[in-house]
């Protein structure tokens, strides 16, 4: 490690990538802000105190625009097309209003009764009785094909999608990583040409259509980077708050009890994952325009910064016995959580993957009254860290299943 270097987010240390949080609660005893290492090797700076990272997502001095970017060379892989995480206000304005324009709560709220059926038709396609791995039985093809629907990608492509994802989120090899970003690249382009050309009612053909009150539309790197960011982020993130919610409740069956006797606590349960354990661990990059203060620390101008987005979770200033998982909790107190981000930078996707990951947990526990883990809490395996993502591989349990209500 290089001097004044006190956080290892590389994954070199296994007892990290299955729990980060030891490591979170030292370094904010510390202060708010510190040096980190990310998985290629490079320093940033990472802001694990809440009221900090809070600030941050407001700071106009932390851009996403690469072009600020002076301490290092270059970022590796890039995102396909042009996103929302890589551009600053009035471009963000607009590229988000497109969005917000079309990803309605009402088109959200529409989607829930089959959100509920593919939730059932997942369980019912379960043995009556035995083991699973949760997370690819469940967790994942649920919320893929939720998001795939929603932006009309063929039922035939969706498994070649998810497999160019994994690879792009936690590349086993590099030459896997470059040739994931080049199939779904490809693919996604193919598919935004078709949506420019003949439309649909789904939600990339919508933007697609989108015409602006000043005449302006979407550019095809705008649409591209639309698909790419609403298809990985809208399947990865949700998958990994079911199978986190899953687990986060299974350790603790007193609130388990507490929730399959009163679903109204249900909203109180998904925000308390999301607080607790949420699925993006930090976030986007973020370069520093000018120096920026941070508490004593001063960061310089060009620097990377990345808002721990898990860390600030159980930051006991904002939440009292932050590392306990409790569904007694306030639903206002808890939702201050940062899981999805703040201000003009919070996921324009949380409502859907809401809705999603309690439809999925009460679906599941409801269909699986006697469901446990199959294996010891120390034998589950955790995703690789990625930038952002934060996630179990498996997640095996043991279940009798029982019929539709």
């Amino acid at each position: 490690m290089t001097e004044g270097l006190v956080a290892d987010l590389t994954g070199a240390d296994p007892s990290y990538t299955a729990d980060p949080y030891p490591l979170f609660a030292e370094l904010r005893a510390r202060g708010p802000v510190h040096r980190a290492r990310v998985l290629d090797g490079r320093d940033c700076w990472l802001i694990t105190d809440y009221e900090a990272a809070r600030a941050a997502f407001a700071d106009p001095r932390l851009s996403n625009d690469i072009r600020h970017l002076k301490a290092w060379e270059n970022l590796g892989r890039n995102v396909v097309g042009k996103t929302l995480m890589q551009v600053d206000p009035p471009d963000h304005t607009r590229l988000r209003k497109f969005i917000a324009r079309e990803f309605t709560l009402r088109r959200v709220r529409s989607m829930r009764p089959r959100v509920e059926r593919i939730a059932h038709d997942l369980l019912d396609a379960l043995p009556a009785a035995g083991e699973v791995d949760l997370v690819e039985s469940y967790a994942l093809p649920l919320p893929m094909s939720v998001i795939c629907e929603l932006l009309g990608v063929p039922e035939g492509d969706r498994s070649d999608f998810h497999q160019w994802s994994s690879d792009l989120s936690a590349p086993p090899t590099p030459e896997r990583g470059d040739a994931a970003q080049e199939a779904m690249g490809a693919y996604l382009y193919a598919l935004v040409e078709t949506k420019r050309k003949e439309g649909g009612e789904d939600l990339l053909g919508a933007m697609a259509r989108a015409v602006q009150d000043d005449g302006d539309r979407l550019s095809p790197e705008e649409l591209l980077g639309m698909a790419f960011l609403l298809l990985v982020g809208g399947h990865e993130s949700t998958a990994n708050v079911i199978s986190s919610g899953a687990l986060a409740l299974l350790r603790n069956p007193d609130q388990l009890a507490l929730l399959r006797s009163d679903w109204s606590l249900l909203d109180t349960a998904v925000e308390e994952v999301l607080r607790f354990d949420g699925p993006v661990e930090v976030s986007a990059y973020r370069y520093t325009t000018e120096p920026v203060r941070v508490g004593d620390t001063e960061i310089p101008a060009g620097e990377v910064v990345l808002i721990g987005m898990a860390a600030v979770g159980r930051d006991a200033r904002q939440f009292p016995d932050a590392e306990r998982f409790s569904l007694e909790r306030e639903v206002r107190e808890v939702r201050a959580h940062l899981a999805f981000g703040h201000g003009v930078h919070h996921c324009v996707g949380a409502p859907l993957a809401r809705m999603e990951s309690a439809i999925a947990l009460r679906a599941l526990l409801e269909r699986c009254p006697d469901l446990a883990l199959a294996v010891p809490y120390e034998d589950l395996t955790w995703k690789p860290p990625t930038f952002q993502l934060r996630g179990l591989a498996q997640l095996p349990v043991r279940f009798t299943r029982a019929g539709r209500a």
